[in-house]
């Protein structure tokens, strides 16, 4: 075991409830820092499973991303004039966008997950429900929204509708109508996509806090079911 990993162990054996140690007391270093990782490494796994398949998106109303409030008017006037499909087109690009996004978070969320510090792991163990998903979103968020730009933008270049409403929502937020980051459907689709993951990892979390043995991991069930 590493110095990391004993590092890890020793964070989660301090802050952890007194109420707890006897079942923290039967669990080795080694499982107890593998433990942690591992339960980040299935959450995150499986959460990017799920929305990067066909439908992961738009299928799920939890994290099915819909058009921007400015456009959501607009779009009611598009689909009386006739235009339902162009709308529904575009609704369905940008879910099919994030789809295809998804996928490539896995490497940078695994790296988070084996370079985690000591500061990390308090957090985690400490903050609750949301603690993972703001562990990811700090460590990832950034670098995730520049792997999936350029996915979004070729998604969206194919529907016209999408640059329309880039030149119309442009004009919306240099008179303050519209939200900055909503002025392009791609940076707006781009973020969505990230809040998308990011709950959806919190999900996955919350799962096996709740019935770690239930994962089908002796480990994770043994580590998880002490900390309980």
């Amino acid at each position: 075991m590493d110095r990391r990993d004993s590092c890890l162990v020793l964070a989660a054996l301090v802050i952890v409830p007194m109420a707890r140690a006897q079942g923290l007391a039967s669990i080795t270093d080694a499982e107890a820092g593998k433990g942690l990782k591992a339960a980040l490494e299935t959450g995150a796994a499986t959460a990017v499973k799920l929305l990067g398949a066909l439908d992961g998106f738009f299928g799920n109303p939890k994290v099915r991303i819909e058009l921007p409030g400015y456009l959501r008017d607009a779009a009611k006037l598009l689909k009386a004039m006739g235009r339902r499909q162009e709308v529904e087109e575009l609704e369905v690009a940008m879910n099919r966008a994030a789809e295809n996004a998804v996928p490539l978070a896995r490497n940078l969320l695994v790296k988070a997950v084996r370079t985690m510090s000591v500061v990390d792991a308090k957090r985690i163990l400490t903050g609750g429900d949301t603690s993972v998903t703001q562990f990811f979103a700090d460590k990832t968020r950034e670098p995730l929204a520049g792997q999936f730009l350029p996915v979004v933008k070729k998604s969206t270049a194919k529907v016209g509708l999408a640059r329309k409403y880039d030149g119309v929502a442009g004009q919306g937020a240099r008179l303050g109508l519209v939200k900055p980051e909503d002025a392009s459907i791609d940076h707006y689709v781009t973020r969505k996509a990230l809040d998308g993951l990011y709950y959806m990892i919190g999900e996955e979390e919350k799962k096996i806090r709740q019935d770690p043995v239930g994962t089908g991991s002796a480990l994770l069930g043994k580590v998880f079911g002490a900390l309980r």
